[in-house]
């Protein structure tokens, strides 16, 4: 993120991700999915407070690919990128819930792990490893 240019914008500017929207064949299991094996509710669905979270310098990403290699094997031509506080732990509960984890990967400046909805979204889980910006 150029932080920079960031700074330079004036006036009314986009501040965050607001949500993700998208259409499932049962809403209802679905959103039982999220509440029940990643442990994210809300009153209109999975809802995260940006209270929550403990780095200091948090981000949001919205990334442009000219193919779908990075999403398969999900389906639908997007993924859905969640951050963790402790990507190998939250990994850990998944699997004892049974839950197929399809890879694993420690860059460096952050861990993730992914994982299928049960609608064939894939579920990117992201922890932020520095706090320091891109």
């Amino acid at each position: 993120m150029d932080t920079s240019a960031q700074a330079r914008i004036t006036g009314p500017r986009v501040t965050g991700l607001g949500g993700v929207f998208y259409v499932v064949r049962d809403p209802e299991a679905t959103r039982a999915w999220y509440r029940d094996t990643l442990g994210i509710d809300g009153p209109y669905g999975p809802q995260l407070a940006w209270a929550d979270e403990p780095k200091q310098h948090p981000y949001s990403l919205v990334s442009h690919f000219a193919d779908d290699e990075y999403i398969k094997p999900g389906k639908g031509g997007f993924m859905i990128n969640l951050r963790v506080d402790d990507c190998d732990g939250f990994v850990a509960g998944l699997k004892a819930k049974g839950v197929d984890i399809v890879g694993q990967a420690d860059e460096g400046y952050g861990k993730f792990a992914w994982l299928l909805d049960p609608d064939g979204v894939k579920i990117e889980l992201w922890e932020q490893v520095a706090d320091e910006l891109p």
